[in-house]
């Protein structure tokens, strides 16, 4: 004997529709948040913003050139020199963590080439001491 199927939910397609609903869902909650969170700093910088500029307002901070400067003006190479610097220890550190982790299954080729890679960034280093990247005068 045949097993008897239900008809009405396989023509509606209700249990298909409300499993594609329900999966959708987190997606849509998701981008409805990030809308709102993202209307709401919009309407926080205009509410804080800046109304009566003097001097001390819109001076340099941090960075050490002027706000409003000329795009196209010099600056030290001590700049560059010390985002050198961050790359290299950024990436020495990066790459230390997982070889650290898995430093008993490597082998000792695993050992050799992670040498290799701190000798190319300890060249680094000193190429950027001998400039005097490290020194502020």
């Amino acid at each position: 004997m045949r097993a008897r199927r239900n008809c009405s939910s396989d023509l509606t397609g209700e249990g298909e529709l409300s499993d594609l609903a329900g999966s959708y869902l987190p997606i849509l909650i998701f981008f409805g948040l990030a809308i709102v969170i993202g209307l709401t700093f919009l309407l926080a910088a205009f509410v804080i913003a800046v109304r009566n500029p003097d001097s001390e307002k819109v001076s340099a901070y941090e960075c050490g050139f002027n706000a409003f400067d000329d795009a196209r003006m010099k600056f030290d190479i001590r700049f560059y020199l010390v985002a050198i610097l961050f790359i290299i220890f950024d990436l020495e550190v990066a790459f230390l963590f997982p070889w650290a982790i898995s430093f008993g299954s490597i082998g000792l080729f695993g050992y050799c080439s992670m040498m290799v890679f701190l000798l190319i960034l300890t060249i680094g280093f000193i190429y950027e001491w001998k400039k005097g990247a490290l020194e502020w005068d």
